[in-house]
């Protein structure tokens, strides 16, 4: 029971549209801005980059926080990691990735998940972390080389599982006998998140994409 309120209450979480509230408490819709998205580069272009970093912080909290009550949890109930455990950990991260994408309090109609699947990364200690870490990486070189926040999105999260394999295979003292959810789990996001992102992928093969920090 304390696993599906926990599961239950990263969904809640998770469905909170900081971006939208954030541009709401600036007398913007921000729905009718731009791209008409809740996340973080909408809310670049409706206010401003410094209050975009703000909106991208509190979304990646969204995951970062349920993810390390549920590791939390683990410490104090189990001696080491297992299958079982570490599938209850992941539909905690699932939970609130699935909430900003599908938040109730929008009638299911919520971001693409990029800055919360981070989060869920990031929180996941150290077994999604590091592959997180490297992600992060590839996302701010794909951004400083071309500038479209689309495509730095879209590079990270086709490379996640790829990295994330990599070092299941690499480490002595991870065992992909244990660890292979972790895979399952991080291919399913790079799938959400290309999903999300079919009318960028369009815009990027036309050319007509907005670029990053054009005034």
């Amino acid at each position: 029971m304390t696993w599906v309120a926990l599961t239950v209450a990263a969904y809640l979480l998770g469905s909170i549209p900081f971006g939208l509230l954030i541009a709401r408490a600036h007398g913007v819709d921000l729905r009718q801005v731009g791209s008409g998205n809740i996340g973080a580069t909408n809310v670049s272009r409706a206010l401003g980059k410094p209050w975009a970093v703000v909106c991208f912080v509190l979304d990646c909290l969204k995951g970062v926080v349920p993810m390390l009550v549920a590791g939390m949890l683990i410490d104090q109930t189990y001696d080491g990691i297992t299958v079982g455990v570490l599938w209850r950990w992941l539909a905690v991260g699932c939970a609130a990735i699935v909430g900003h994408v599908f938040p109730v309090y929008l009638k299911f109609k919520g971001g693409k998940g990029v800055a919360t699947s981070l989060g869920v990364a990031v929180g996941l200690y150290p077994y999604m972390t590091q592959p997180g870490l490297v992600i992060l990486l590839i996302w701010l070189g794909a951004m400083l080389m071309w500038r479209y926040v689309s495509l730095a999105s879209l590079l990270a999260a086709v490379s996640f599982p790829v990295v994330l394999a990599a070092m299941i295979c690499t480490r002595p003292d991870w065992h992909f006998a244990v660890l292979w959810p972790l895979l399952i789990v991080a291919s399913a996001i790079a799938v959400l998140v290309v999903v999300r992102h079919v009318e960028n992928i369009k815009r990027l093969l036309e050319g007509s994409e907005s670029k990053a920090f054009q005034k």
